[in-house]
Order: structure tokens, then sequence, then C-alpha cells
């Protein structure tokens, strides 16, 4: 058996209680500051990243990954059209990286009640659209049929717009449309979601493309844009660069120029500040990278002050100085390794009960979620705990210098 492990594990886990007259008060703040160290670490990358991966959900619900619409159009819901046909859409759908691709025609309006009234957004889609994002987010009644020989008049709204203006599923409400002349359009509600994405949540109508083409006058090929979803986020800049030179050159029968936009394009402020939330990441990180580091070192110096008398008949009896610092290293790994595993118990009972309970509420108004999310992938708990446990064995090489610096002769005695 290898000398100094033996050494440390005789140490370290000594029953009497002549030989644990320091250590247990060290080892239980060691441990503490590792499991409590680990276990914010945890917490922190698991926030951040379930917070960032929901908040880009939903604006990737409302909006898709890639948006491909008319060069002249504005910033606003008011859109110039352009053309597209089937082979158009083919072509994109063969694109490396999509997945799928849909029309849709956005038109801005009033929705008004007998007492009440609000400006809304009505977004047509046609039916390839992929409705997965509010099938998940849909808390009453259901989604509305697109046949293909009927235009519908179903919609679905939102639970804020409902609880604002006193609507309910199965109800019909007027919504007016300005343009040359006022057009109104009598709508029926099949069903309410809620994203709890406020911002969008409070104007967003979703209906039939029909309805919108119908509103502005144009024909059967013209919409508002391309709605493009990808297989990888990773890979957004990507696509979105070899979309756009795919269709630089491309123009409709009209004339018009394809614009090809990213979400990330579409939404800058957001995305910039769930960019931020990565540096916060890295801040608590850090943070607790060197909490953990300094209570290890304090209680690994107070066990080697302890241990003096044993440094001293060590080095008396021929153990160099190297073989007795890995003693102490040892010692010092499995205090980190005890404090890891609590660390972790943790950490990882608090994400179980978080995501599966929602313990934590959020304000959605303010953080676009009903609870604090969660995701911690495999990944990024195994370079935790890996970084964690490298950090902390590399800061203990400089306490353990302190051994060489005692003496024999002067220790053997020591009480």
């Amino acid at each position: 058996m290898n000398l100094e492990l033996f050494i440390a594990r005789k140490v370290h886990f000594s029953k009497t209680s002549a030989d644990r007259r320091v250590t247990p008060p060290a080892i239980r703040i060691a441990i503490a500051g590792i499991a409590l160290g680990l276990a914010t670490m945890l917490l922190a990358v698991a926030i951040v990243t379930g917070f960032k991966k929901e908040v880009r959900n939903k604006a990737v619900g409302f909006g898709a990954h890639i948006q491909i619409a008319n060069f002249d159009s504005n910033s606003s819901y008011e859109t110039n059209p352009i053309l597209v046909n089937d082979s158009l859409i083919a072509d994109i759908s063969d694109f490396p990286g999509v997945r799928h691709v849909s029309a849709y025609a956005t038109k801005p309006g009033i929705l008004k009640t007998e007492t009440d009234f609000q400006g809304i957004v009505l977004k047509g889609v046609d039916g390839r659209y992929d409705w997965t994002f509010f099938r998940e987010n849909l808390v009453e009644g259901e989604i509305f049929a697109l046949e293909p020989e009927r235009m519908a008049t179903d919609v679905l709204i939102s639970a804020y717009l409902a609880n604002l203006l006193g609507l309910k599923c199965g109800d019909s409400f007027f919504a007016y449309f300005v343009q040359d002349d006022v057009r109104a359009r009598k709508l029926h509600i099949s069903g309410i979601y809620d994203t709890g994405y406020v911002d969008y949540d409070k104007f967003f109508v979703i209906a039939d493309l029909r309805q919108v083409r119908r509103l502005n006058g144009w024909d059967d090929e013209a919409v508002s844009g391309l709605e493009v979803t990808i297989d990888d986020f990773t890979q957004l800049d990507n696509v979105t660069e070899q979309l756009y030179f795919h269709l630089v050159d491309r123009k409709d029968r009209m004339g018009n120029t394809y614009y090809v936009r990213s979400i990330e394009d579409l939404e800058p402020m957001l995305f910039n500040w769930l960019n931020v939330l990565d540096i916060n990441a890295v801040i608590i990180l850090v943070l607790m990278m060197a909490v953990a580091g300094f209570a290890m070192i304090s209680g690994l110096l107070i066990i080697i002050l302890e241990r003096t008398s044993m440094i001293g008949v060590l080095k008396a009896l021929g153990m160099a100085n190297r073989p007795v610092r890995r003693v102490f290293l040892h010692i010092a790994s499995f205090l980190i390794t005890k404090g890891m595993l609590w660390g972790n118990v943790i950490g990882l009972t608090f994400c179980f009960l978080q995501s599966r309970f929602h313990l934590i509420a959020l304000d959605p108004s303010n953080y676009y979620l009903n609870a604090v999310p969660i995701d911690l992938s495999f990944t990024a708990w195994l370079l935790i705990n890996v970084g964690t446990l490298t950090v902390s064995m590399l800061m203990m090489l400089a306490p353990s210098c302190l051994i060489t610096k005692i003496s024999p002769a002067r220790t053997i005695r020591f009480e």
C-alpha cells in the first residue's frame, strides 16, 4: 500500500478522541465551504442556463429562429409583402441546418369589446405552421384547424388579453383595422395561451393567414415573410449568413428582394441582456471557487499545525518533505471529496425541487417567466465538479509548503 495514503487515512479517519482534538471543527469548516461553494455554482449555472433557454425559446416561439421578409419593410408590423411559392419554400426547407419553414403575415389593429379596447397584432399563419410552442402553452380551448377550402375565423389569444378585456374561450369579438378605411372582422376565440412573455402576450392574436391577406388585399402568394426554424441554435449565425447569401441575388416576380434576419437581429436588446447573464455566472463561479479554496486552505493549515509533532517524527524517521506534503494533500483530497459530495446533494436536490414544484416564483412582467427555471446538463455538472476538484487541489499546494519549514528537532517535543 502507498505509505503516504496509508498515513493520510489513519490521520483523517482516526476514531480516537486523542487524535481528534482539533481536526473535527477544521474538517467541518472546510467541508461546509466546499459544499456551499459547489452547491452555489451548480445553482448559478442551472438558473442562468435555464433562464436563457426559456426566454430564448419564447422569443423563438413567437418569431422562429430566422425570418425572411421584404428588404423594403420597416420594423413595424404593417409590412410590405413578398411573393412566395411552393418551390421557394421547398428550396429553403432543403437548405442545410433548416428544420421547418412556414409563411406568416401580420396586421396591426384594435380589439374591441363592449366596454374595453386594446391594440393588437393579428398574426396570420398557414397550414405548414408548427403549433408546438402554442400547444405547450395552451391553457384553455384548442388549436383551431386550417382547412384548405374555408377561411377560419377562429383565433388564439393570450390569457393576458383575455383577462384584460374580460374574454373567455368560445367568445367572439370585433377587431378593427385602419387602412384607407376602417375594416372590421368578427373573430371567434378557439383557445387561450399563456407563455408568460408579456411583451408578446399583450398584443399577439394568432389567426388564419388568409384573414390578413384579405384585409391587405394581397393575392394568394403574398405574405409578410417566412419563418425558418433550424436544428441547432448554436449554428444560428452560420445558417443565417449562408441563407442570406443564398437569397441575396434572388427576387420575387414583383422585383422584391429577400431580407434574411435571425431572431438575434430582430431582438438585439433581449439577446444582449441574456449574454450579460453569462458574465454574472462567471463572477459567481470565480467567487464561489475562491470561497471553497480558502476554506480548504484554512482547514489544511489547522491540520498541519495540529500534526506538527507527527511531521517532525516522520522527518526524523527519514521521510523527505515531498512525501510528507503528499500525506497532507491526500487528507485535503478526502475533505474536498466529502465537501463535493454534500455540495452535489444540496445543489441537485434544490434543482430537482425547483424544476418539479416551482418553489421560487417570478413576476412574468419583469422576468418573462412564472418561476425560476432550471437547466443543468451532465456536461455542465461534470465540468463544475472537475473544475472545483482541480482548482481546490492546486490551491492546496501553497499551504502544504509550510511543511518544508518545520524542523524535526524543534517539533518532536511539540505539545
